[in-house]
């Protein structure tokens, strides 16, 4: 009971000190007040957190603090208890019912953990980029809560990768306040993805890929090697083999659709300068877009060779005839005998194969 008297005596005798010199000074005495809400950063509250003007006794510890970046109540009541066993007394209550202490944290978000983990691993071992890195931990990551302090940033002090079995082992360190640091670490497994197309639907060797038939999934870089296709290269191409449902789409599995198969019926289109004759033909290869196919003229009879142009179009460029040298080389006589001669010439075309 001694030292509560004592600290009791040696609270009012300040006051009393305080109002003296207030007097002298024509001052008015700042009272005790306790707060409703407070924000503290330690690991204890102090009489100072939760009572303004408390002068000697501001750090005084009374309460353990809350947990990190968790809020706790106490009530009224008790808080003046505990303030007169520590000897202050005298403490303006106003209407508070509950004060509210809530102790301040740093989160590290889950995300942004393993966003560092994967930066940390970024081109390690034969690792890709960090996007393309997906992260399977030994323990769930979860928000991970600092104390205030801790406001360096988050270095990755270690890094290791096991390419053999995929495994990892990272250390970070953050700085603090204090000149200290805290240190944290996390191992796990990591391969590489990629984004490839997939398959909604079994497709069989020549079938055209529709939108609806392909969509897009990440997959171990391991599974598809270095040519998954993308599906804006998938969708509108031919398949070259015939392929199960849920099965990635490798750039060799596709072709430019045919757009001229044997036996059909085609237009075929001699092309010159200053001429352009269509038949009938018929098709004797497959053939997509640039391909020379064989085609069968179906008015001469003949078979001739051609480039596809168009879904069931085969071009054949034919070569304009020269004059002949003879000619080329006699020299006009005038400029309006050339003039006359150049307007009764008649082109000369050569007659389709």
């Amino acid at each position: 009971m001694l030292r509560p008297l004592l600290l009791a005596g040696l609270f009012i005798a300040g006051l009393l000190f305080a109002a003296s010199a207030a007097r002298a000074g024509d001052e008015t005495i700042a009272p005790p007040l306790l707060r409703a809400t407070v924000s503290i950063s330690s690991e204890v509250v102090r009489i100072g957190d939760v009572v303004d003007n408390a002068g000697p006794f501001s750090q005084i510890a009374i309460y353990r603090a809350p947990d990190l970046g968790t809020t706790g109540s106490l009530p009224v009541a008790q808080v003046l208890n505990v303030l007169r066993a520590q000897g202050v007394i005298g403490v303006d209550a106003k209407d508070i019912k509950q004060v509210m202490v809530t102790r301040l944290a740093r989160t590290l978000e889950a995300k942004a953990i393993e966003a560092a983990v994967a930066q940390a691993l970024e081109h390690r071992g034969g690792l890709g980029d960090a996007a393309n890195i997906n992260l399977t931990f030994d323990r769930d990551v979860a928000d991970v809560r600092l104390d205030a302090s801790n406001t360096g940033a988050m270095l990755a002090t270690s890094a290791r990768y096991e390419p053999r079995n995929g495994r990892f082992d990272v250390s970070f360190q953050i700085a603090n306040d204090n000149g200290n640091s805290t240190l944290l670490r996390f191992t796990g497994s990591a391969i590489e993805t990629v984004e490839v197309a997939v398959l909604t639907r079994s497709v069989e060797r020549s079938d055209i890929l529709k939108s609806a038939d392909v969509i897009v999934e990440r997959r171990p870089r391991a599974e598809v090697g270095n040519d998954a296709a993308p599906r804006e290269q998938a969708v509108g191409m031919q398949m070259r083999r015939s392929v199960r449902s849920g099965q990635p789409l490798r750039i060799a599995d596709l072709a430019k659709p045919d757009l001229v198969q044997r036996d059909q019926a085609v237009s075929i289109i001699f092309q010159t300068a200053g001429l352009y004759l269509t038949t009938r033909g018929k098709a004797l290869d497959n053939g997509t877009e640039g391909d020379v196919v064989s085609v069968l003229n179906i008015q001469s009879k003949r078979t001739v060779t051609g480039t596809v142009t168009g879904r069931g179009q085969v071009t054949i460029q034919v070569a304009t005839p020269q004059p002949p040298a003879e000619a080329a080389s006699v020299a006009p006589e005038s400029p309006a005998r050339t003039a006359v001669a150049a307007d009764t010439h008649s082109p000369v075309t050569s007659k389709p194969e």
